[in-house]
Order: C-alpha cells, then sequence, then structure tokens
C-alpha cells in the first residue's frame, strides 16, 4: 500500500480558511484527491466552490488564514501559480480569457513549453502532439488557428479548456463549472472529452452547481459545500438524492444554518456516507 501511494500525486486540503478582501469564505476544508479518481464538489451559489479552486491554485487576491495546501506531500501555499503549474496542477476556468493575437496553437505550446520545463519542444512535434489530442477530442483544425477564444460559443471556450487539459497533461485537474452556460450538446461534447482523459494518471476535482454533469462523469466521491464548509460527502448515489432533496431540503436534513458552514473547526461537522 505504501509503494502505491508512494507513486500516486494526491492534492491533500487540511483545515483550509481562506479570505477574499477581508471576507471569510473557506472555513475549514479537509479534502483528499488522489491522482486517478474523480471527487465532484456540488453545492448552491456562494458556498465557496470556485474560491475554493482559486485557492488553490494561488490566485494573489485570495488569501489564506489558516490550514494547509499540499500537492505530493508538499506545502505549496507559497508558490505562485505557474509554479503550481509545474508541478502538475490544471485550472480549468468557469469564465475563459479571451487573448486577441494569439493563436490557439501558440498559446498552448507556449503553455507547454512553460508548463514541462527543461529543452523547448519544437513546432513540428508539437504540431504532432497537439494533432494526436485534437483526434482524441474531435477539435477541428479551424478552431486552434483562431485567437484564443476570440469569437468563441461558451461550448468553443469550454472544449478549448479540455483540449490545454489534454496537452498538459496534468497529474490533478481542476474544472471550476465546466458545464455552466453549456445547452445540452456542448455539454455532452465536454463531458465526453473529459471522459476520455480520466485514466489512472489524472486525478479530477470537478466543481460543479448542478447534477446533469454527472450524467456524463462518474465521480468516485461527492463532497456538498455550504457556506464555505464541507457538509456532507459520499459516493455517487449522493447526485440524485440531492437532484431530489435540493440544497435547501438537504440543509434542513443536516440541521445546518444559512450562513453556519458545516464548523468553525477543521471540519468535524462533517458528514459521511459510505
Amino acid at each position: 500500500m505504501a509503494e502505491t501511494l508512494t507513486r500516486t500525486a494526491t492534492l491533500e486540503i487540511r483545515g483550509l480558511r481562506a479570505e477574499v478582501e477581508g471576507k471569510e469564505i473557506l472555513k475549514g476544508i479537509d479534502l483528499v484527491v488522489p491522482q486517478g479518481e474523480v471527487h465532484a464538489i456540488m453545492g448552491p451559489n456562494g458556498s465557496g466552490k470556485s474560491t475554493l479552486a482559486n485557492v488553490i491554485m494561488g490566485r494573489p487576491s485570495y488569501r489564506i488564514t489558516g490550514g494547509q495546501v499540499l500537492f505530493k506531500g508538499q506545502d505549496i501555499s507559497g508558490l505562485k501559480p505557474d509554479q503550481r503549474a509545474q508541478l502538475g496542477l490544471f485550472l480549468a476556468f468557469q469564465y475563459p480569457t479571451e487573448i486577441p493575437g494569439v493563436s490557439v496553437v501558440n498559446f498552448l505550446r507556449s503553455a507547454y513549453n512553460a508548463v514541462k520545463g527543461g529543452e523547448k519542444i519544437s513546432a513540428l512535434a508539437f504540431r504532432k502532439r497537439l494533432k494526436e489530442k485534437m483526434a482524441m477530442l474531435g477539435v477541428e483544425d479551424a478552431m486552434v488557428a483562431r485567437y484564443v477564444n476570440q469569437g468563441f460559443s461558451g461550448g468553443e471556450k469550454k472544449k478549448n479548456e479540455i483540449l490545454q487539459l489534454a496537452v498538459l497533461e496534468p497529474e490533478i485537474a481542476i474544472l471550476d463549472e465546466t458545464d455552466s452556460g453549456l445547452d445540452i450538446d456542448s455539454l455532452k461534447a465536454v463531458a465526453n472529452g473529459v471522459q476520455q482523459l480520466i485514466g489512472p494518471n489524472l486525478g479530477v476535482l470537478l466543481i460543479t452547481h448542478y447534477q446533469r454533469i454527472l450524467n456524463y462523469i462518474t465521480p468516485d466521491r461527492i463532497h456538498v459545500m455550504m457556506d464555505g464548509s464541507i457538509v456532507l460527502s459520499g459516493g455517487p448515489e449522493l447526485a440524485p438524492e440531492l437532484e431530489k432533496k435540493g440544497y435547501e431540503g438537504l440543509r434542513k436534513e443536516l440541521g445546518v444554518q444559512p450562513g453556519e458552514g458545516g464548523t468553525d473547526n477543521g471540519g468535524d461537522s462533517n458528514h459521511e456516507r459510505r
């Protein structure tokens, strides 16, 4: 067992507290996401899901006030976002940014060289690699020739994020509401792309508000966030339960008061279902 743990990259969050502009958002998060597993975080709007993603990746405006973020056993709290990416972390944005004047292919090659370090990959070698990933995900040549996200539909922007994920091959990927703003066809396409990449070399932290993406991506574990805390964890069977009860119904069942979160002491009152 110890040998397996040594080979597996693990994202571990211990008693994490964080604030934005002086307001505490995360109130003691405990979470372990190993490489090779898919964990979904669900919760109502304003529960702290996207804040958690941004804190993990080191967005400067988010300040950690307590706890740790560990990756491969290393406390990464003091590392810059690019250093975290070089270690093997990846964040797919909820609202991808447009980059006028920079083509997708050039952006991806620059990102690949920055993340992988060492000797720079040649344009020819990278093109071959990119074509393999494009074929896997069903991405057309015309899309990578365009400027990054400029004039892209919501589905194209999210598909571009998944293409980045495929090219960069991180060990843990955080997908921040990748399903938001997508129609059913775009959702299926994006979810199928993620499903193609899931395997023993990739751990996924899938952040979502709705259950619908879990119809196409089955998580190993589901964690429910409310008011900055994880209040319930369980298996994939939690998704239809949430769909039936709603977040407010679950809140009443667990006795969690609005604004209270799960705990004030690092997550000890998190309910567990197995």
